[in-house]
């Protein structure tokens, strides 16, 4: 697998735009998104590389990691996977994960606090995504209900972010899942089918 360094986490700095100017522009569209994905409408699709939609994700909950003590690690294919999709629901997917690994790991005493975000290529025609926390962990119930909507463990939870995540996933013909880290901690993992890269994949 190829590897690049750690991503600028404040590359827009740089003169370069996120496709949203702000978590509110953001949350403003994928409230649309997310409205069509609940009536089971069919993906606004385009050619999107998820490398960058992690890059972006990750500016948006810079923050949130830095306030809570998070120390992040990245690993991105250099292949530049691209797949065909929904870009805001594709953010939202990993946006999910990275507040799912937050929750787990904001628990007082949780120590150290370490977020991996991996991709790579899976053959040649799909990429895996794995986001790692070190936080509280899957024990055998949580397992086998934590896609169920509504099912949650935290007390002021709903229960949603994981189950709308499985939904995306497999609106986009891809696959989920999750196992627990070691030595502590969750894996959520999920595969997407993808497609040469064109010209012009949507930044």
């Amino acid at each position: 697998m190829a590897l690049i360094p750690r991503p600028n986490l404040d590359w827009d700095r740089e003169g370069r735009s996120l496709p949203v100017s702000s978590s509110r522009g953001f949350q403003k569209h994928l409230v649309s998104r997310i409205r069509a994905l609940v009536k089971n409408a069919p993906p606004q699709t385009a050619a999107v590389d998820i490398n960058k939609v992690i890059v972006e994700v990750l500016d948006l909950s810079r923050n949130q990691l830095q306030q809570n003590g998070i120390t992040l690690q990245t690993r991105l294919s250099t292949d530049t996977p691209v797949v065909r999709g929904d870009k805001i629901q594709l953010q939202q997917l990993v946006m999910n994960l990275i507040l799912n690994a937050v929750d787990a790991m904001s628990e007082p005493g949780t120590a150290p606090r370490e977020l991996s975000i991996s991709s790579w290529m899976e053959g040649t025609s799909e990429v895996l995504v794995e986001v790692r926390d070190s936080g509280r962990g899957l024990n055998a119930e949580t397992r086998e209900r934590i896609f169920e909507p509504f099912f949650t463990t935290k007390p002021d939870g709903m229960g949603m972010g994981l189950s709308i995540s499985r939904s995306i996933v497999a609106a986009h013909g891809g696959r989920f899942q999750a196992m627990p880290n070691e030595p502590r901690g969750a894996i959520f993992q999920f595969a997407l089918p993808t497609v040469e890269s064109g010209p012009h994949p949507e930044m």
